[in-house]
């Protein structure tokens, strides 16, 4: 992430405040002005509006009382629950927090020298890829007296009401606030990585195994400073699904469009079990809490997978089990009780027992912060930011927005990333966000695209744009949704890797942001270069001519090398003095190498050679070789050909593919 920070604006916090105190004026925002602008675009507010000052609010006021919390915030009438969560959430995280409100003890009000005081706040945001700072006056929207929006539940409390007012600035206005998503503002919180988790689809419910390791998973994100939220799904705004399988490049795109509209009388509707469908909770705590009383309870060593949460409103609790006066706390003793600090009020924060939460909630924003620190104790990732545009242009070549793959002419035309994995095995963690729409909802085009990427195995040797899909395999797709981020986790094998952001459709335009987790270094780089370059020695040591692409399948009846029997072999495909090699395969004497290389040929006379080697400790052993032509003539069909040594056979096949053209950006 970078560290530095921007001014919105071009508004400078310290400059703007010094003006103020030095010219004895309060200070009023012209990028924000107390007008209908800065409320709405098509949507009043209830009642007659006035701006006030926080003096003229509280006789007190203050950005802290008593520090910062969790049950600070209510939320307004703006349907914004999903801010105010994310605010709730940011409250439990210090280090966050303090980053989120920057000098906050110097932003306070200081009572012995109120000549300090100017009226102007700041507020920083991670904002597609960058911190930037807010600045903001204190003039805060009021009707009857009382605070619209959000708000703190102490009158002289002004922190979040301040902290939204930046953050609808960033958005344009107030209303474009109404309806967002909880992951979303956590990132803008603190450059997290959001994963969207669909309780609902993945019927973790039903699965006691895959409910496990979810928890595990997010006890892990909890304890490690990542922020949680969750929300039941309204019927009228619930997702629907559509699966295409593509047989042209065997990719399966699966479309998830999110309907923003939704029936009046459905939008956070309480339920019987007190939880409030279409509302945005945060997660205060992922705790296993230790069941029985005294010492018997640590001998027993009996624990039950407890989730604490709270409600934006400030009130309106679950009645189920586990609730604040449920019968269940009494398997819970005194002293465990006391440090979960279980209290029997309405104060909107409640635990469940996290086979209810998998029941009844529908959908959960997991943020990670990804540890990226050198020196940790945590695992430490290896990352890697890009920023890219889905743009138009009319020669192919320069294309960049050909769609998903269910347009497999353009395709191909889209950013593409490679990156490698040096690994076995190695977890790689994508996100692919685009930049957030809210401040064009008053023009009528706040919607986010539909975005997702695929992933593509490819060549060990690859190294400029692909043109076509011979033998390169797509390992796997993310959903395609009309969401903020699109976020994957994937174990993937050894080898060189494609990823293809893409919008749904071809010729959408937007901006985006990709970041690519590892465990080790991988090398992402976009790929802009189609095809080797002209250099001014190019006509002393020649151009290619032709490229060709070899995939090696497998093997089959190699010989025994061993004492045990079989062998680990291994492939080596050979041009012009390049070459790119398979990992090795442990005792197998028919290996499935699913390995290929391209090659850009300037002796088309030259052959290719393939071979099969065994691996020793001491020296390795050859097993047989083909010799390919390459010529463009040659069948571009799967192929089984016989090993040989200099002309004498040698046991076993090896199945392969060899394509060649002419025209460097064919392949």
């Amino acid at each position: 992430m970078v560290s530095s920070v921007k001014p919105y604006k071009k508004q400078h916090y310290a400059d703007l405040k010094n003006d103020c105190i030095r010219n004895k004026t309060l200070f009023e925002d012209p990028e924000f002005p107390a007008t209908n602008a800065s409320l709405y675009y098509n949507k009043p507010p209830p009642g007659r509006v006035k701006w006030k000052r926080p003096a003229e609010i509280s006789k007190k006021p203050h950005l802290f009382v008593e520090g910062i919390s969790s049950h600070d915030l209510n939320q307004g009438v703006v349907g914004n629950c999903w801010f105010v969560a994310a605010c709730s959430c940011l409250a439990l995280k210090p280090k966050l927090w303090q980053k989120v409100i920057p000098d906050w003890k110097e932003q306070e009000w200081d009572d012995k020298h109120p000549e300090n005081y100017a009226g102007i706040f700041h507020f920083q945001f991670w904002i597609f890829g960058e911190w930037i700072d807010v600045v903001v006056d204190d003039r805060l929207p009021t009707i009857n007296e009382e605070l619209i929006y959000c708000h703190s539940k102490d009158p002289n409390e002004f922190w979040s009401a301040l902290l939204e007012k930046a953050y609808a600035k960033l958005s344009g206005c107030y209303q474009s606030l109404e309806g967002g998503n909880t992951g979303d503002a956590v990132v803008d919180f603190s450059g997290a990585v959001s994963e969207a988790i669909s309780l609902e689809e993945g019927q973790f419910y039903k699965d006691q195994g895959k409910q496990d390791k979810l928890f595990d998973d997010l006890l892990k994100v909890y304890d490690r400073g990542g922020i949680i939220s969750c929300s039941i799904r309204v019927c009228a705004v619930s997702e629907y699904t559509r699966l295409c399988v593509l047989s042209t490049l065997n990719m399966p795109i699966v479309i998830v469009c999110k309907i923003l509209q939704a029936q009046p009388h459905e939008i956070e509707l309480k339920m019987i079990n007190g939880l409030v469908k279409g509302h945005a909770y945060s997660v205060t705590a992922v705790k296993r809490v230790r069941l029985g009383h005294g010492l018997l309870a640590y001998f027993k060593n009996e624990t039950i997978p407890l989730i604490r949460m709270r409600n934006p409103w400030g009130k309106i609790e679950w009645k189920g089990a586990w609730s604040d006066s449920s019968e269940e706390w009494a398997k819970v003793g005194d002293t465990e009780r006391h440090k979960l600090g279980i209290t029997v009020e309405d104060d909107g924060e409640f635990w469940m027992s996290f086979t209810d939460w998998c029941k009844f909630f529908t959908d959960a924003d997991v943020c990670r912060v990804i540890n990226t620190s050198l020196i940790s104790v945590h695992k430490t990732w290896n990352e890697y930011v890009h920023f890219g545009s889905w743009s138009k242009n009319a020669d192919p070549l320069l294309n960049r927005c050909g769609g998903c793959a269910n347009h497999k002419r353009t395709f191909l035309q889209n950013p593409q990333y490679l990156f490698d994995v040096t690994k076995e095995t190695d977890e790689v963690l994508i996100s692919l966000q685009q930049r957030d729409m809210k401040i064009h909802r008053p023009q009528g085009h706040g919607e986010n695209l539909t975005i997702g990427f695929g992933i593509f195995k490819v060549e060990l040797n690859r190294k400029y744009r692909l043109h076509d899909i011979l033998t390169q395999k797509c390992v796997n797709t993310s959903t395609y949704i009309n969401a903020r981020t699109v976020f994957m986790r994937i174990s993937l094998t050894q080898g060189r890797y494609v990823i293809f952001p893409t919008t749904f459709q071809p010729f959408t335009l937007g901006d985006f942001m990709l970041r690519v987790f590892t465990d080790v270094e991988s090398g992402c780089r976009e790929l802009t270069v189609d095809k080797p370059q002209v250099k001014c020695w190019s006509s002393i040591i020649g151009y290619p001519q032709a490229v060709t692409h070899v995939y090696v399948h497998s093997a089959e009846g190699l010989q025994n090398q061993d004492r045990t029997g079989g062998a680990d072999p291994y492939v080596i495909i050979s041009c012009e003095g390049k070459s790119v090699k398979s990992t090795i395969h442990k005792d197998t004497l028919n290996p499935e190498f699913a390995t290929s290389g391209v090659f850009y040929r300037k002796k088309l006379s030259k052959p290719i050679t393939v071979q099969v080697w065994n691996s020793n400790a001491v020296k390795d052993e050859f097993m047989g070789q083909v010799v390919l032509s390459g010529s463009v003539n040659d069948p571009t069909e799967p192929q089984r050909l016989q090993l040989t040594d200099q002309g004498r056979q040698m046991p076993g096949t090896i199945g392969l593919r060899i394509v060649t053209s002419v025209q460097l950006t064919a392949i």
